[in-house]
């Protein structure tokens, strides 16, 4: 039976951070994807979607009823300009949560693995309250520090700022990809194999898997069970 969302992948609710930053905007923490693509579907406010890939840099806008999606290597920011909240559908449900993602921090803190574990932790894991926002607030504006020269770089030539980047990232998360693998086997490619074992049986005109019908239903988290994400506040649901 399918017990995990459909797709295997995850879904959160995101309220975009309103901390203005250096280059006069608000919102979250520009970071990449390894492995994972992530959809935006915009519920309320408005505000855009700083991209940077070696396609280029784009800035696009998000307003309610927008759908946007970005693949693995899309650097991504946030920026928040009025009450902007999104629904985030992630790839490869349990990836992301175990370590897929990349701040943007500035080059030597990416160099130094203590040094990026130190300036990516917050006080007492993602719990809302004033000392883990404080934290959360340092680490995005270190990593608004880093996106920003990383823009420079790409933009004035050199195109090989993004693969320094990536290259740092990749050596960072290197000793994680056993466990990723794990992940995506039991849960985007198990998905998808069901429905291909669905669809052989309905062949034969076996129909058992419809008699295993049910309903999965999910309430809205408790306001203390919100947390302080990368990109804002975070209203997570444990889809499996």
């Amino acid at each position: 039976m399918v017990s995990t969302f459909p797709g295997g992948v995850g879904v959160s609710g995101l309220s975009v951070y309103d901390w203005p930053t250096a280059d006069g905007l608000c919102g979250g923490s520009p970071h990449v994807h390894l492995t994972c693509a992530e959809s935006y579907v915009v519920v309320g406010g408005a505000g855009r979607v700083q991209t940077l890939n070696h396609k280029g840099f784009t800035e696009t806008p998000l307003t309610p009823g927008t759908v946007v999606w970005f693949t693995p290597g899309t650097v991504h920011r946030a920026v928040n300009d009025g009450d902007l909240r999104i629904v985030v559908v992630m790839q490869n449900s349990g990836l992301p949560e175990a370590g897929d993602a990349v701040f943007t921090f500035p080059a030597e803190v990416l160099a130094d693995r203590s040094a990026y574990d130190r300036a990516a932790a917050l006080a007492d894991g993602a719990h809302v309250h004033a000392t883990n926002e404080e934290s959360a607030r340092r680490r995005r504006d270190l990593a608004i520090e880093g996106f920003l020269d990383l823009r420079r770089r790409f933009e004035s030539g050199d195109q090989a700022a993004l693969d320094d980047f990536y290259t740092a990232a990749v050596r960072l998360k290197s000793d994680r990809f056993d466990e990723w693998e794990r992940r995506w086997r039991s849960g985007a490619l198990a998905s998808a194999e069901r429905t291909g074992d669905n669809l052989a049986a309905l062949r034969a005109g076996d129909f058992t898997h419809l008699r295993d019908a049910e309903l999965h239903h999910h309430p809205a988290p408790a306001p203390d069970d919100r947390r302080l994400g990368m990109c804002g506040r975070l209203d997570v649901y444990d889809l499996t």
